[in-house]
């Protein structure tokens, strides 16, 4: 099924309805519908690439470009606008595109001389009147509709191939899984190039007709009005959003409480976090899960079945394996071993990459996801960690999220990453970075022994150093690969 189809039905319907609020204005059905068939007619005459470049912030124009392009049948290739000239350039080389559609708040960051033939700024063009223009084109499931880039945690970013079926069963999946309906109102500000923005808060609320508010940057405060404001039903953020909400003084439970659905997503969420939201907003966070591959939802922890520390369990037509990455045997409940996923929502494949593609898809056809869990007995997954971050220490597995965990919960610390450092003697041992609470201070022999009375002695890290800030990627996780990369090898 063409991703774009039941959206345009759904504007037809909701011709005189706001749909999106954003930064600048707000969008009726209708508008949002005219403003993509003049986005196709641009690309129809500017562009003879199979793929579009969009590089937009957070907000109603990005969704119209996205339509516009593939009413051409074409395919969208959402851009970080985060990245630096250079990275950016590669994306552009690697999918070949021809067109960037952008803002001119955003021009700088193609750099100076950008190598594509055209790079248009939204605010040059005339949106007056109904366009010329030949009938949108369907698309079948198999058609490549999105190519979203990965961060590039490892080695140059990949292209992940999602076709239009990937997108349209992950919408269908979400909405059966969470209960989304027309009444609802969601707040987006995590980045529309990222595939949560993508599909569960741009994508996902236009095909069932539900309000969608935008902020195309992150400000505690102002997204507490927003959701107050909007009388907002969902709200889905990552751990460091919310734990900047906790920092807004003036906020208070009442702002809130029109919330059903709270999901963090991205990295773990702290249990400090967790439970002092809830105890101050009278909010529960419910973790999810999902990777850029996956379209991205697998799982969810919903309110009536939540269970602390778990993302829930698979949304609908998803299948998961926890399996010996050594043995390739499926583990029982309770048993640890690598996430594998199947279902109507799995890439296609990385773009231009085949052996890369053969080698994250196992025997049976299921996703080797790469991250570490377990299953109970319901069905619930827990995540505990990277296989690629895993350190063994004198043969014992330790995983980074564990040890992070009870630093975390330390009163002096902000924020924490845990990697794997050398050792001859024990081949690995565990070392910390610490981002502190405001005016706390640092006592690295107090950290440690804070450790020692929550963990094993042979996961409590060898050394604790204070940072002002974590690196982390545009989603708000945090780059391991940069602080292994800032130790002196031995």
């Amino acid at each position: 099924m063409s991703i774009h189809w039941p959206i345009v039905r759904r504007l037809i319907r909701c011709a005189r309805r706001d749909l999106i609020h954003d930064d600048r204005r707000t969008w009726k059905g209708a508008e949002l519908l005219v403003g993509a068939m003049h986005i196709s007619a641009l690309v129809g005459r500017l562009s003879e690439s199979p793929n579009v470049g969009l590089l937009l912030p957070t907000s109603g124009a990005f969704p119209i470009s996205a339509l516009g392009t593939w009413f051409q049948g074409r395919t969208v290739v959402p851009l970080n606008y985060l990245l630096k000239p250079d990275e950016l350039q590669y994306i552009i080389d690697d999918c070949g595109t021809d067109l960037i559609i952008t803002s001119r708040a955003l021009l700088e960051h193609l750099g100076e001389a950008p190598r594509c033939s055209r790079v248009v700024a939204l605010e040059d063009l005339s949106f007056k009147g109904v366009p010329d223009m030949r009938w949108p084109a369907r698309a079948r499931d198999e058609d490549l509709g999105v190519l979203l880039y990965t961060s590039g945690t490892s080695g140059k970013p990949k292209g992940v191939m999602l076709t239009h079926g990937n997108i349209s069963a992950n919408i269908r999946q979400s909405v059966a899984a969470a209960g989304f309906n027309a009444r609802d109102t969601l707040v987006g500000v995590l980045p529309q190039f990222h595939s949560f923005g993508f599909t569960v808060l741009t994508m996902l609320p236009l095909t069932i007709g539900a309000r969608v508010v935008y902020s195309a940057r992150f400000v505690p405060n102002r997204i507490i009005k927003l959701i107050e404001q909007h009388r907002a039903t969902a709200f889905v953020a990552i751990p460091s959003m919310y734990a900047a909400m906790l920092g807004s003084k003036s906020a208070d439970q009442s702002q809130l409480q029109s919330l059903r659905l709270a999901v963090s997503g991205g990295e773990p969420l702290p249990d400090d976090v967790a439970t002092r939201f809830h105890e101050r907003f009278g909010v529960r966070i419910n973790e999810g899960y999902g990777l850029t591959e996956t379209s991205p939802v697998t799982n969810i922890c919903l309110p009536h079945d939540f269970v602390r520390h778990s993302v829930g369990r698979p949304v609908p037509s998803v299948i998961e394996r926890i399996v010996d990455p050594g043995s390739e045997r499926d583990m029982p409940a309770g048993e640890e071993g690598e996430i594998r996923i199947a279902g109507p929502n799995i890439m296609k494949g990385y773009y231009r990459l085949p052996d890369e593609t053969r080698a994250v898809f196992d025997e049976h056809g299921f996703f080797k996801t790469g991250d570490m869990g377990r299953l109970d007995e319901r069905g619930h997954l827990f995540i505990t960690g990277r296989i690629k971050e895993m350190i063994i220490v004198g043969g014992e597995n330790v995983f980074p999220r564990e040890i992070e965990e009870v630093l975390n919960r330390h009163p002096s610390v902000h924020a924490s990453a845990v990697i794997g450092i050398m050792d001859p003697i024990r081949g690995e041992l565990p070392a910390a970075f610490v981002e502190l609470e405001e005016d706390a201070e640092f006592d690295e022999s107090e950290l440690r022994s804070w450790c020692r009375e929550h963990l094993a002695g042979y996961k409590v890290p060898r050394s604790i150093e204070r940072i002002d800030a974590l690196p982390r990627n545009p989603t708000g996780k945090i780059m391991r690969r940069e602080l292994k990369d800032s130790i002196p090898a031995p």
